[in-house]
C-alpha cells in the first residue's frame, strides 16, 4: 500500500463535509486499497487514527487504532477499528476534558471537552453494520475522528484557547496531571 499525504491546517479539504460511501463503491478493490493506504499512513505517522479527509478524500471512513502508542502512551489500547459511514449518538450529557492532538494541526495539543459515552453505529471495511457503545478515553477519540468528516477540527472545540501548546510543553508542563486524569476516567469508564 501507499503511504498518503496528510493534509495540515488551512486547507480547505479538512473543512469540507465528506459525503457517504456507498456498499459497491466500499467493496471495489480500489476502495479497500484505499482503507490499507489510510492504515499504513496513520501507522507511519503514529497517529491514534485518521479521517479520509486528512488524507484528501472527502468520504465518510475513518480509522483507528491505539496499540502502546508513542505519541499518546496514556492512551487505552484499541483494536484496529474501521469505520465507514458512522454516526455518533452521545448517551448522556457527561463531559470529560481531553488534551487532544492531531496530525493536521502538528505540534499543538489543547483542551478538549467530549462525551464519555457514546453509541456507534456505522459499517466495517466490509459494509457490515457496526453498533457499539464506546466509553471514556477511547469514545474521545471516536468523536475526534468523526468530527474530520464534518469538516471540523479538535481546535474548533477548544473553549478556552490558555490550553493550547506544542507537544513539548505538553509533555514538560501537562503530561504528568493528565496521565492522572486519564487514570481515573480509565478506572471509573473502563477504557
Amino acid at each position: 500500500m501507499a503511504i498518503l499525504k496528510v493534509a495540515q491546517i488551512g486547507h480547505p479539504i479538512l473543512r469540507q463535509q465528506a459525503r457517504l460511501v456507498t456498499r459497491d463503491e466500499l467493496r471495489t478493490p480500489a476502495f479497500q486499497a484505499f482503507i490499507d493506504s489510510m492504515i499504513d499512513t496513520m501507522h507511519d505517522a503514529a497517529g491514534a487514527g485518521l479521517a479520509a479527509n486528512q488524507v484528501h478524500e472527502p468520504v465518510q471512513v475513518c480509522v483507528m487504532e491505539v496499540k502502546d502508542n508513542p505519541r499518546y502512551p496514556y492512551k487505552p489500547n484499541i483494536p484496529l477499528t474501521v469505520l465507514v459511514n458512522p454516526v455518533l449518538t452521545p448517551l448522556s450529557e457527561t463531559k470529560f476534558e481531553n488534551f487532544e492532538g492531531c496530525l493536521s494541526v502538528p505540534d499543538m495539543r489543547g483542551i478538549v471537552r467530549r462525551f464519555v459515552e457514546i453509541r456507534v453505529q456505522a459499517w466495517d471495511r466490509l459494509g457490515e453494520p457496526i453498533d457499539a457503545v464506546i466509553r471514556g478515553i477511547t469514545a474521545g477519540t471516536y468523536q475526534h475522528e468523526c468530527d474530520h468528516l464534518a469538516g471540523s477540527l479538535f481546535i474548533d472545540r477548544v473553549e478556552d484557547p490558555r490550553t493550547l501548546c506544542t507537544w513539548k510543553e505538553f509533555s514538560r508542563q501537562h503530561e504528568a496531571r493528565f496521565r492522572e486524569h486519564v487514570k481515573e476516567i480509565v478506572e471509573h469508564y473502563g477504557s
